[in-house]
């Protein structure tokens, strides 16, 4: 993340020109009253189902019929006008050679849900990973100073964290001895994980709250770095090769820390250069994806932090990566627009190149297995693409809206979306397609 920045230029800001288009063609929908009974009522009747998508209505409830333009055209302006974010001003000619020829038009998942009774909403442009599926039943994104639990079988969003402060652990976690805790204020939520029946928080100020599902209160609560340019970028929660569950943090202060999840002790921190926006540990739990505010990213050993590989060829600076299932290809995400592809047996240059529409690549999703990857624009596109297929054939979700995050279920069954905007802020579901079509009816 580009260093020195602070404040407000940290919130996030549409382009304006994009903005400004996009807010004149949104038909207002008051949501002012005290009643959340109304509000219940507004929300409800603003969703829309699979059945009214077949008929013909905007997945997201965009009446473009009431507009002054056509989806259409509003879609070309869109392209148009739209400025991707870089911090390194390179040329793209020769990237742009590399890309990889896919094939668009796939129809891997199909739209089934759009809700606007939860809304996602993003505290930090460049971070994007605040949307997380533990179930096709269950799925967390964040909301303001809240983390919040969508039910899709009943439809029904519950407020699961409050961060707005003050934030205390629980009692008898202020007694543990190896644990360093603190009470905090409010914290505004830059990331979140949510595995293993734990949900973790990172923050704005380089906090970490940490919450058990099953039980009640927070579990761990601290500033894990106190450097002035601390902002948690990324949480990974995974399993060692003994099958001890731990927890990797990725900080601005340029350090990750690896954390045992019974008592929240730091068991290891690895030193780097630059500021680390994104890691990912393998699924033999031996490496890790370190990728941050250059345009090299690094694989590094867990055990020592020393560096294996230097993962040469992006343009700009890194915040998005993921391992596939098998343990052999990996993915980094870029703000040059690109996902490069990369085999752990050959890591001397990309195994290929894939491109974006109109921005960084901020978040990387593979299914449990391994069938489809998911990468994800900041705004207005997410690319499904058939693993298979040599990653030749692509689904393009199109739709407006900053994207806060995605995740697939487990059982790799449902794809959600979840949408930060002033008025179609939501979560999109899409589940997957099969063969046998009536399968598609079933939850």
């Amino acid at each position: 993340m580009a260093q020195g920045q602070q404040g407000d230029e940290f919130m996030v800001e549409f382009e304006d020109d994009a903005e400004d288009l996009l807010q004149a063609t949104h038909e207002r929908i008051s949501l002012d009253t005290d009643s959340d009974d109304e509000n219940d009522v507004v929300s409800k009747v603003s969703d829309t189902t699979t059945a009214q998508a077949s008929r013909g209505k905007d997945i997201q409830g965009i009446p473009w019929d009431r507009l002054q333009f056509t989806r259409e055209k509003y879609r070309e302006t869109r392209l148009q006008q739209y400025k991707n974010y870089e911090n390194l001003l390179q040329s793209h000619d020769d990237l742009e050679k590399e890309c990889k020829s896919v094939e668009k038009g796939g129809n891997f998942y199909h739209f089934r849900y759009n809700t606007r009774s939860v809304k996602s909403t993003i505290i930090h442009f460049q971070l994007r990973n605040l949307v997380w599926a533990t179930s096709k039943h269950d799925v967390y994104l964040m909301h303001n100073f809240s983390v919040m639990h969508w039910s899709p079988m009943k439809r029904k969003g519950t407020e699961v964290l409050n961060l707005a402060g003050p934030v205390v652990p629980a009692s008898e976690m202020w007694r543990h001895p190896t644990a360093y805790q603190q009470e905090l204020g409010r914290v505004q939520i830059s990331t979140m994980c949510v595995k293993r029946n734990l949900l973790v928080a990172g923050g704005f100020q380089g906090e970490m709250v940490c919450k058990n599902l099953d039980h009640p209160g927070v579990s761990y609560c601290a500033k894990i770095t106190h450097d002035e340019n601390a902002i948690t970028n990324a949480i990974d929660i995974y399993d060692n090769s003994s099958g001890a569950v731990r927890l990797m943090t990725s900080n601005n202060d340029s350090v990750v820390r690896v954390f045992d999840c019974n008592n929240f002790s730091v068991l290891k921190s690895f030193y780097f250069p630059w500021a680390v926006n994104h890691t990912s540990v393998s699924p033999d739990s031996k490496a890790v994806i370190v990728v941050g505010d250059n345009a090299d990213g690094l694989l590094s050993d867990t055990q020592t932090g020393k560096v294996i590989a230097t993962l040469k060829g992006h343009l700009d600076y890194s915040f998005a990566s993921a391992w596939h299932p098998d343990g052999q290809v990996f993915v980094t995400g870029n703000q040059d627009m690109t996902c490069r592809l990369w085999d752990i047996r050959n890591i001397g240059s990309s195994l290929a190149v894939l491109k974006g529409r109109i921005g960084a690549i901020r978040s990387i999703r593979f299914t449990a297995d391994g069938r489809f990857m998911a990468m994800a624009e900041p705004a207005d596109f997410v690319h499904v693409f058939d693993t298979k297929q040599d990653f030749a054939k692509c689904q393009e979700i199109d739709l407006f809206g900053e994207v806060a995050g995605i995740s697939f279920s487990p059982d790799a069954e449902a794809l959600y979306v979840g949408v930060a905007d002033r008025t179609y802020g939501s979560l999109l579901e899409f589940n997957r397609s099969h063969a046998n079509s009536y399968l598609n009816c079933f939850l």
